[in-house]
């Protein structure tokens, strides 16, 4: 009898540290990253809707945030530059993620399987979107950054300033506007943030 395994392994999101050859003061898993993750590719929706007069959808940003790693569960998580080293490295790595994907999708019955084969990998037809998922992934890895350096570890201090140079240069609105409204939040207190 075939087990219906995809939530049990979406449970498994919790078990995949990320930021492996970094010294953290506190490790962050892919499941609360994903969260965050959705968390600010929904706000990117509403604010390209609201403060620019765009049309997206803020629901489907926060979906393709939610699922962007769950790749994950059965490839680890590989540091940013492993995984960009060469084109050949990220050739093998995007297999290797599509071969996870369709794994993961057989712990589904048939029915429902349509249903994730288009969020959990990128697909061609919502490239717009994913740019978005793209940038709110980066800009949760500036926060942890943030946060580290708040605990006075320098381990980050490169990576955020190739984060922050990487946010520029995609070149979003919608970056640029939470950067300057949200992003200062994060370095205050919780006294602080209260008033």
């Amino acid at each position: 009898m075939k087990t219906n395994h995809f939530y049990a392994m979406l449970s498994r999101m919790k078990y995949i540290n990320r930021w492996g050859l970094m010294r953290n003061t506190r490790e962050e898993n892919i499941s609360e990253h994903s969260l965050e993750v959705a968390f600010i590719a929904h706000a990117f929706g509403i604010i390209n809707n609201e403060i620019y007069g765009g049309d997206i959808c803020p629901e489907r940003l926060a979906i393709l945030g939610m699922y962007h790693d769950v790749t994950e569960i059965i490839t680890g998580d590989m540091p940013t530059p492993v995984k960009y080293y060469s084109p050949v490295i990220r050739k093998a790595y995007a297999e290797v993620e599509c071969v996870a994907k369709d794994e993961l999708l057989t712990g589904l019955p048939q029915v429902m399987q349509r249903y994730y084969d288009n969020i959990l990998l990128e697909t061609k037809e919502e490239e717009y979107l994913w740019k978005y998922v793209k940038a709110a992934d980066k800009m949760s890895a500036l926060i942890k950054c943030i946060e580290e350096e708040q605990m006075g570890n320098r381990d980050f201090l490169d990576a955020k300033d190739t984060i922050e140079k990487t946010l520029k240069e995609m070149n979003l609105p919608e970056v640029n506007y939470f950067i300057s409204e949200f992003l200062p939040a994060y370095q205050l207190t919780l006294d602080e943030s209260g008033k």
